[in-house]
C-alpha cells in the first residue's frame, strides 16, 4: 500500500481537476438520490387518484387535527396535573398520590414528543401547499406527466455529472501515469549496464506496461468509483433516514461484516496478482527471444519446441489469471447476499409497522407515526439503491489490491539506484589533442590502469591485478581466448561499471571522481553486436551528435565505407534500418557503427570486433581508413583476427582475466606462450 500511495503522489499536480471531478460526483449523487424520491409520489397519485392540491390539503387538515388532539391531550394532562398538585400541597405527600405525579408527568412528555413533528411537519406542508398549488397542475394525469418529465431531466443532469467526473478523473490518471512513466524511465535509463541483465530487458517491459495499466486501472477505481458510488449510496442513506433512521440503521448494521470480508479477500487479491504479473514478465521474455532469434529458431527447426515453451507458459499464466478472476468474482456474490439480507430484514420489519399499524418494534420506536404502505416501498426502493453502488464497491478492493501489487513491481526499479555515480559536480573532462594538456604532458600515461580487479558477480572475479599503462594516441590491440576478460576490460574505460578493486586513471584524473557524461562525451564505441534504431540511417549515423550537418554525416559514411550501400538504398540515407537493423546485412550494420563512431570524434577510440561481419576486401580498406582516423587518438580494439593487429602500436596479451604479456608482434612471438598458441591457432583456421 506504501508504494500505491506513492502513486497516488503524481496526482497531486492535478489536483484541481480532481476538486471539480469530486463536485461533479456530489451533484450526480444529489440527482441520483432525488430521482429514487419520485416513487412516492408516483405512487400515491396511482393509489389514492388525488391531485397534488387535494391531496396536500387532506394531509395537512389531518396534520392539523393530530396536532389539535395533541395540544388538547396536553391541557388535559397539565389541568389534571395541576389539580393534583394543588391536593398534594393541601393534604401532603402520600405515595398513591406521587405515584399518579409521576405518570401524569410521562404521559405529558410523551404528548408533548409526539407534538413536536407534528408541528414541524405540519410547517413543512404548509410550505410545500404553497408551491404546489403554485406550480403544479391540478389534474392527476398532468401532474404525473410532470413528474416523470422531471425523472427524465434529472437522470440526463447525473449523466452530464458522470461524463464530467469520468472525464477529468481519466485525464488525471493517465496525467499521473505519464508522468510516472517518463520519471521511471529517466531512472531505468540511468542504471548501470550490469543492472538491465539481472532481470533481463523483457521484465522492464512487461513493468512498463501491463504493471503500468494494473496500477492505473487501481488509481482510476480509486478516483472514480472510490468517489462516486459512496456518495450516491449516501443520496439514498440520507432520504431513507428522512422515512425512518431506525430501519435504515438495520439495513447498515451489515456494512462491517461486509468490510471484514473485502478485507480478507483484498490480501488473497493482492499475492494472486503479484503472480499474475510475474507470470506476464515470463511471456514478454519467450516473445523477445523467439522472435529476435527467429533466424536461428527456424534454421535448426525449433518452431515445435518454442511453441511448447510459449503454450507452457501461456497456460500457466492462464491458471494464475482464473485466480484473480475466481477471487474478484467472488466477491460480488458476497456483496450482493449481505445486501439482500439487509433489504429482505429491513423490509420485512417495515411490513410488519405497516400491518399492524404500529410504531414500535421489540420495544424500540421505529417510526413517529404508522407507516403508509407508500412511504415502505419508497424505503425500499432507497435500501436496494444503496445496494447498487455499494456492489460496484465490491471490486474496488480486489482492483486496488492489484494495483497495489503492481505498484510495488514498478517502484521497485523506480526505487533502483546506479552503483556508477554521475558525479555532476566532478571535474570534466574536455576532449583535446592526445597528450596536449599540462596534466597529460606531466603524466606517464594518458590512461593508466593500476590493479583493477572486477568480478560481475561476487566470488566470481574476470579481471585480476590489471596493470596497463597507455600512452597518448597509443593504439593498444586486446587479444586472448574467449572469456578472457576484453570486453569487460574496455567497458571499464566508459564506467558501464567500476572495478571492485584498484582504479583508472584518464589525464591522471581517477574515473570515480570526474563528471561521467564529459567521460562518455570522449569515448566512441563500435561493439560486434551491432545496434541500429529503428530509424533512418541518416539518423542512426547522427546518433550521438544530434547536430551534425549532412556534409559531415556522409563523410563519415564514405570513411566507413558505407557511402555507397547508402545510396544504393530506395530513399538512400533517408531509409529506414528496420528493428535492431533488420533490413540490413551484418557487414552493413557494421560499416554504419563505425560511421557513427566516426563521426562521433573521439579522443578515445573502442574497437571491439569491428569488422567480423565484413568482407575481406571491405575490411582492408576499412583497415587503411582506420587506421588514419586513429591517428592522435588513443585506441582499443578487440579481435580475433591477428592481421588486424597491424593497425596496433603495441598488442596486450590476457589470459584468464590477467595481462600476461605486452609488446609488438615480434615480441610476443619470441616470449609469450599465450600469444605463440593463438597464431598457432590463427594459422591453422587460414590453412584450413
Amino acid at each position: 500500500m506504501k508504494n500505491f500511495l506513492r502513486a497516488l503522489r503524481h496526482a497531486t499536480p492535478y489536483r484541481r481537476r480532481l476538486v471539480f471531478s469530486i463536485v461533479a460526483a456530489v451533484c450526480a449523487a444529489i440527482f441520483w438520490g432525488a430521482n429514487f424520491s419520485s416513487i412516492y409520489p408516483v405512487l400515491k397519485l396511482l393509489q389514492d387518484e388525488q391531485s397534488p392540491h387535494a391531496w396536500i390539503d387532506q394531509r395537512i387538515d389531518e396534520i392539523q387535527k393530530s396536532v389539535a388532539q395533541y395540544q388538547h391531550e396536553i391541557d388535559k394532562k397539565n389541568t389534571e396535573l395541576k389539580a393534583r398538585k394543588e391536593e398534594q400541597d393541601q393534604n401532603g405527600t402520600s405515595p398513591i398520590l406521587d405515584q399518579k405525579i409521576r405518570d401524569l408527568t410521562r404521559e405529558l412528555s410523551r404528548q408533548e414528543a409526539k407534538l413536536e413533528p407534528a408541528t414541524r411537519s405540519l410547517y413543512w406542508h404548509r410550505v410545500g401547499q404553497k408551491y404546489i398549488h403554485r406550480f403544479l397542475p391540478a389534474d392527476c394525469f398532468l401532474t404525473l406527466a410532470w413528474v416523470i418529465v422531471l425523472v427524465v431531466l434529472g437522470v440526463l443532469i447525473k449523466c452530464c455529472f458522470e461524463f464530467v467526473q469520468e472525464s477529468l478523473v481519466g485525464s488525471v490518471v493517465n496525467l499521473s501515469l505519464y508522468d510516472l512513466r517518463n520519471r521511471f524511465y529517466r531512472n531505468a535509463i540511468h542504471l548501470d549496464v550490469d543492472q538491465f541483465g539481472d532481470q533481463g530487458s523483457s521484465e522492464l517491459m512487461a513493468r512498463f506496461t501491463n504493471d503500468m495499466e494494473s496500477l492505473g486501472t487501481g488509481v482510476k477505481t480509486l478516483f472514480g468509483k472510490v468517489v462516486a458510488e459512496p456518495l450516491k449510496a449516501l443520496a439514498c442513506v440520507i432520504g431513507a433516514c428522512f422515512i425512518s433512521w431506525q430501519l435504515t440503521l438495520m439495513f447498515l448494521i451489515l456494512v462491517p461484516i461486509a468490510a471484514f470480508i473485502l478485507a480478507r479477500v483484498g490480501r488473497i487479491m493482492k499475492q494472486a496478482t503479484r503472480r499474475l504479473l510475474e507470470r506476464m514478465s515470463n511471456i514478454y521474455k519467450i516473445l523477445q527471444e523467439s522472435f529476435q532469434g527467429i533466424r536461428v529458431v527456424k534454421a535448426f527447426t525449433m518452431e515445435p519446441y518454442e511453441r511448447r515453451r510459449f503454450r507452457a507458459a501461456t497456460r500457466d499464466y492462464y491458471h494464475k489469471a482464473m485466480m484473480v478472476v475466481n477471487i474478484d468474482a467472488l466477491a460480488d456474490p458476497i456483496i450482493e447476499i449481505l445486501g439482500v439480507t439487509a433489504v429482505a430484514a429491513a423490509l420485512l420489519a417495515g411490513c410488519h409497522l405497516v400491518l399492524t399499524h404500529s410504531t414500535h418494534l421489540f420495544g424500540m420506536r421505529m417510526m413517529e407515526q404508522p407507516m403508509e404502505a407508500a412511504s415502505l416501498l419508497q424505503l425500499y426502493i432507497f435500501l436496494a439503491a444503496i445496494a447498487d453502488p455499494v456492489r460496484k464497491l465490491s471490486s474496488v478492493f480486489t482492483r486496488i489490491q492489484s494495483a497495489c501489487a503492481a505498484a510495488d513491481r514498478i517502484f521497485d526499479f523506480v526505487d533502483r539506484r546506479p552503483r556508477v555515480k554521475p558525479n555532476s559536480d566532478g571535474p570534466r573532462l574536455r576532449p583535446h589533442d592526445i597528450g596536449s594538456s599540462a596534466s597529460a604532458r606531466n603524466a606517464p600515461y594518458y590512461i593508466e590502469f593500476r590493479d583493477v580487479c572486477f568480478s560481475y558477480h561476487p566470488g566470481h572475479p574476470i579481471l585480476y591485478g590489471i596493470h596497463l599503462g597507455v600512452r597518448p594516441g597509443e593504439t593498444i590491440a586486446l587479444v586472448g581466448a574467449n572469456g578472457c576478460g576484453k570486453t569487460t576490460l574496455v567497458g571499464l574505460l566508459p564506467r558501464f561499471y567500476d572495478p571492485d578493486h584498484g582504479s583508472i586513471l584518464i589525464d591522471g584524473h581517477d574515473l570515480r571522481t570526474v563528471n561521467l557524461r564529459s567521460l562518455r562525451q570522449m569515448v566512441g564505441i563500435v561493439t560486434q553486436d551491432t545496434i541500429l534504431f529503428d530509424d533512418t540511417i541518416y539518423n542512426n549515423i547522427a546518433y550521438g551528435a544530434r547536430g551534425a550537418k549532412a556534409e559531415d554525416i556522409e563523410a563519415a559514411a564514405q570513411r566507413a565505407f558505407a557511402h555507397d550501400f547508402i545510396v544504393a538504398q530506395p530513399q538512400g540515407y533517408q531509409t529506414r534500418v528496420g528493428e535492431i537493423g533488420g533490413k540490413l546485412s551484418g557487414g552493413q550494420k557494421q560499416r554504419l557503427a563505425l560511421a557513427r563512431a566516426i563521426l562521433r570524434n573521439p579522443s578515445i577510440l573502442i574497437l571491439d570486433e569491428f569488422t567480423s561481419a565484413v568482407d575481406s576486401e571491405s575490411e582492408g580498406l576499412i583497415h587503411r581508413a582506420m587506421k588514419d582516423f586513429m591517428a592522435g587518438r588513443t585506441s582499443f580494439v578487440i579481435t580475433h583476427r591477428l592481421h588486424t593487429l597491424e593497425i596496433a602500436d603495441r598488442i596486450v596479451v590476457l589470459d584468464k582475466g590477467r595481462v600476461v604479456a605486452a609488446g609488438t608482434h615480434a615480441e610476443l612471438l619470441a616470449g609469450c606462450s599465450a600469444y605463440q598458441r593463438l597464431q598457432e591457432a590463427y594459422n591453422q583456421r587460414r590453412v584450413a
